[in-house]
């Protein structure tokens, strides 16, 4: 069987790229293909034979390549105008050379269509035609596809080295005024090496990721540093506007699977993609991925479709109220404004979906905190305190919706870098955020120890995470402790009532881990994590002795959390090398004279009438 000969069938449409140019004219719209697929052959010769343009309007989303159009000497030649700028036109753009459109990726197609942004002529990449005539447009298919159809002339680079995509990624030789056949190497992206910071940053967002999830990934370093942490995940699907090479590490170790997705089942769906060389040879042809158009990828209505969805994008800064800057640093322009918040509108409205901002807490070499108390002047907000859902920092998670601003405050000062936590919280009672009566830590000199975390099974085989109380618990511990029953009451306070103010509670979540400790059993709820357990040490420095107590919530008692909050404070006490517990203990709570009884140290308990005084060293175990 002969090959297919595409230059013989289509020789009355195939051009030089120096005569294709004649087809633009001044004051056109030239869009421009999209990031690794920018047909580079065709800009090359669009400045090199621009003598006949003037005041040429060049229209792209991103480019990965040369942008010499916006070179000062073709100031007159030509205005440049992007959706998300690259790091190809970010300086020129400073200098007042292009412009910026701020506007939602979905959005773009019908700007395109409805001739609001006209494209007289677009210069795209393509595939060579197939025998049916069908020019694939590769790596890039995202608004490339609609600006080829609305444009009046259709400039294509025929290149055999881009890959082959499948899905609505195809644009009829019949479409396209001038086949330039030109071949060259796909722009390759290098995949960075993701620091320890966005390691961690990675962990923090896997913890939000389920099995049976469907991800969306924006652009960045994160994505990369995400893949380690979803390798043990199972049956992930992926819709998203772009993926790199970290996806096929995850579909070859099988995490992403897509059997479980609610809509393309079985397939990656995309608009783009970005990478190496072998990235590119793996999607080619690979009947797994289906690239799509931007106005079917970032619709809205299409995303929140896919049951657990889960949008992961990045921000620049965020404020202490949750707004969300992620195109601008300050009054300079940087990235854009990209399909973020599609994705968190679609992801927060899926079923049992989860819309993400991930971002690491400091920028600068550690300078400066992302997380302000209010944004840079100039910034501009791109994901409101209205949409915000998730926020992820290397510290850890701030869920955000439907809380308070007070609850978000802390919330995100929690996530923030020890030493930016003070000044966040002084900020915020300037602004009468918070209660002025907040306890101020000294974060820089008080570290939470994350190796006291600790998931255990009880009794039943319920699972629970135990771990130390953190400031923001404040108001689960709050909602624990006005749940007890009357009994649970008397036998912890020794009274029938008593009430848990603000600034009794914020005692008990603001500590400093060292003469003062609480480990608090966790386990998810509908807004967060509930507290359903609490055990404390208070220890007086001076003779190595600490009061302990415990409470657990009616409805998780008799299940063991007693003796294990014991065994796990008392071993956490050893370790640090106190001497001995006591607590006080009334009469009728067996329970917990039982849990002593049973510790394995040499109990001592003395009664006054009252109560019983129980105490034991911690260096003599019984025999």
């Amino acid at each position: 069987m002969h090959e297919f000969d595409w230059k013989e069938k289509y020789h009355d449409k195939i051009g030089d790229a120096a005569t294709a140019m004649k087809l633009i004219k001044s004051g056109n719209s030239v869009f421009v293909g999209t990031g690794c697929g920018q047909p580079q052959h065709l800009v090359e010769a669009l400045v090199e034979h621009s003598g006949h343009i003037y005041d040429a309007h060049i229209v792209h989303l991103l480019t990965m390549g040369d942008a010499p159009y916006v070179q000062e000497k073709f100031r007159e030649k030509f205005k440049m105008n992007s959706f998300f700028i690259a790091d190809n036109v970010r300086d020129a753009l400073e200098r007042g050379i292009g412009d910026y459109t701020p506007i939602f990726l979905s959005e773009i197609p019908l700007e395109f269509e409805s001739g609001r942004i006209p494209i007289d002529v677009a210069l795209i990449s393509v595939t060579p035609p197939d025998v049916n005539g069908q020019c694939s447009l590769g790596v890039s298919v995202d608004i490339v596809k609609s600006a080829a159809a609305n444009a009046k002339y259709v400039i294509a680079q025929v290149n055999s080295h881009m890959p082959r995509t499948l899905g609505n990624s195809f644009v009829h030789v019949n479409s396209i005024d001038v086949l330039v056949p030109y071949d060259e190497k796909i722009i390759e992206i290098p995949i960075p090496e993701p620091d320890e910071t966005l390691r961690r940053i990675g962990q923090n967002i896997a913890r939000l990721v389920e099995d049976g999830s469907t991800i969306e990934c924006g652009i960045g370093r994160i994505p990369q540093a995400l893949a380690e942490w979803l390798a043990h995940k199972r049956d992930l699907g992926v819709h998203t506007e772009m993926f790199s090479d970290w996806i096929i590490d995850l579909i070859e170790c099988g995490a992403i699977t897509c059997t479980k997705k609610s809509l393309n089942r079985g397939k990656i769906v995309a608009s783009f993609c970005m990478g190496s060389q072998r990235l590119y040879d793996y999607i080619d042809n690979n009947p797994f991925f289906e690239f799509y158009p931007t106005e079917y990828v970032n619709d809205v209505s299409i995303i929140r479709q896919h049951d657990k969805m889960v949008g992961i994008n990045v921000g620049l800064e965020i404020d202490l109220t949750g707004q969300v800057c992620a195109d601008s640093l300050g009054y300079k322009f940087y990235s854009g404004i990209g399909g973020q918040v599609d994705f968190i509108r679609g992801a927060a409205r899926s079923r049992s979906g989860k819309a993400i901002i991930a971002m690491p807490s400091t920028a600068k070499e550690g300078t400066v905190s992302r997380i302000v108390p209010h944004l840079t002047e100039g910034a501009g907000v791109v994901t409101t305190r209205g949409d915000v859902h998730y926020v992820v920092t290397e510290y850890g998670i701030a869920y955000l919706h439907g809380k308070s601003i007070r609850q978000r405050v802390l919330d995100l000062t929690n996530i923030a870098h020890p030493k930016f936590r003070k000044q966040l919280i002084q900020a915020a009672k300037a602004q009468n955020y918070i209660y002025q009566d907040q306890i101020e830590l000294a974060w820089d000199q008080v570290s939470y120890p994350e190796e006291l975390e600790h998931h255990a099974t009880l009794r039943d085989g319920t699972e629970i995470f135990f771990r130390p109380i953190k400031p923001v618990d404040e108001p689960a511990l709050a909602e624990m402790l006005y749940s007890l029953s009357e009994e649970s009451v008397r036998t912890r306070y020794m009274t029938r009532t008593v009430a848990f103010p603000h600034k009794d509670i914020q005692q008990l979540t603001n500590i400093d881990y060292k003469n003062d400790l609480a480990i608090v059993g966790v386990v998810p709820g509908v807004s967060g994590e509930e507290v359903v357990a609490i055990a404390q040490y208070f220890l007086d420095p001076k003779t190595q002795a600490a009061e302990v107590a415990f409470l657990v919530q009616d409805e998780w008692q008799k299940k063991g959390m007693g003796t294990f909050l014991l065994e796990y404070i008392t071993q956490i006490a050893t370790q640090r090398g106190l001497q001995r517990f006591y607590a006080k203990v009334l009469p009728h709570n067996r329970s917990m004279l039982a849990v002593f009884h049973n510790s394995g140290y040499s109990v001592n308990i003395e009664f006054d009438g009252d109560v019983y005084s129980v105490s034991y060293d911690l260096a003599r175990q019984e025999e």
